[in-house]
């Protein structure tokens, strides 16, 4: 007879840290793929919008907020921000010593002045959207910025002690030919970052790509693309220690790390989502309204989640497969190993990590799964 899985014991909940996530929710031009939340229209309200994140943080860290062991601020773009503004929100946080705290940039506003700044406010890590290499593939992904940027980009960020170094890639962008993803990969490995974030080009319901249905990503195309993103960035002395994600060794993300850890992250800015010991939530959307609310007095709060125990273990297993690690000798059936998961899953001492074939499969491997 089955043992019902909620008598099953739990997996301990790790204590990977405390982390902030802040959103910027500004651009200067919306991606086609893009479904975030973000605006190209909404400038002239940056101040009262970093006024409201500061007085958002000033009220969390009255009612007790830790101190944060890592901090994301991501966008839409952050750069897009003077460089006052947003250190305005980064000297709201409390940090610990020796925090990881990383700013999305846009390749096209990043220079040197920028950078020294970034870093005399305690930022540590940038991570550059890159996206592709090709001219031709970044118009096919609605992408305006400049390639030959990205190199001045990185030489300025470390010079000016800017500690890690990430490059956020796309693959599979209509008309994008191997070659092309090939001389992506050459072109970032050859500027040294410390980390490499390569992500299949996905499909977002209400986005201009959703809409044109020719220029949608061909599911063999980006397993191709994903293995020569592998072969190269391996050969190169990255480690793949999640999915998407590639790093020197000790240079992985310690901010995704706690998510992928089940860890707590408070929310800051408008549609940001915040995690403590299985309660979600997340902001209201429009950057208007979390000023007013914020300006009133009350909680931005858009929606919340609260997750019970048998759902909370399975996703911290369905996390753990993506990851080096791996997950527990037992999380699938026997009979599953010998059958159907062949090949899509490999022993590694008491542990079950993905091949790399099962990385491409990971959605359905993880069904499998049993807590």
């Amino acid at each position: 007879m089955t043992e019902p899985m909620s008598a099953r014991p739990l997996p301990p909940v790790p204590s990977p840290g405390f982390a902030v996530y802040v959103h910027v929710p500004f651009c200067r031009h919306r991606c086609d793929y893009c479904a975030f939340a973000t605006w190209t229209d909404k400038d002239g309200i940056m101040e009262r919008y970093v006024d409201a994140v500061c007085t958002h943080i000033a009220r969390e860290r009255a009612a007790g907020m830790k101190p944060a062991d890592t901090v994301f601020v991501g966008g839409g773009t952050p750069t897009r921000l003077p460089s006052e503004l947003l250190v305005r929100m980064l000297d709201a946080l409390d940090v610990v010593p020796g925090a990881e705290v990383t700013v999305e940039c846009n390749p096209d506003d990043v220079d040197e002045t920028m950078m020294r700044v970034y870093v005399a406010a305690g930022v540590s890590r940038v991570s550059i959207g890159v996206q592709s290499m090709v001219p031709s593939v970044l118009a096919a992904l609605g992408r305006t910025h400049d390639p030959d940027n990205v190199e001045a980009a990185v030489h300025a960020a470390r010079a000016a002690g800017i500690g890690q170094v990430n490059l956020d890639l796309i693959y599979g962008g209509h008309g994008e030919t191997l070659e092309n993803w090939r001389t992506t990969l050459e072109r970032a490995i050859r500027l040294a970052p410390d980390h490499v974030s390569a992500y299949g080009l996905t499909v977002e319901a209400g986005t201009p790509l959703a809409a044109d249905t020719a220029r949608h990503p061909d599911d063999d195309d980006l397993a191709d693309k994903y293995a020569l993103a592998d072969d190269l960035l391996t050969a190169a002395g990255y480690g793949n220690y999640e999915i998407s994600n590639w790093a020197r060794p000790g240079a992985e993300c310690r901010h995704n790390r706690i998510y992928w850890s089940q860890g707590n992250y408070g929310a800051f800015g408008c549609a940001a989502h915040g995690h403590r010991d299985g309660r979600r939530w997340w902001t209201v959307r429009t950057p208007e309204r979390y000023i007013e609310m914020v300006e009133r007095g009350e909680d931005p709060l858009g929606g919340e989640e609260i997750l019970d125990a048998e759902t909370r273990a399975r996703e911290a297993l369905e996390l753990a497969l993506r990851m080096r690690d791996g997950v527990p000798v037992g999380s699938f059936a026997t009979a599953d190993l010998t059958g159907v998961l062949e090949g899509l899953v490999e022993p590694r001492g008491d542990r079950l990590v993905l091949t790399r074939r099962g990385r491409l499969l990971a959605n359905e491997v993880s069904l499998r799964l049993r807590p």
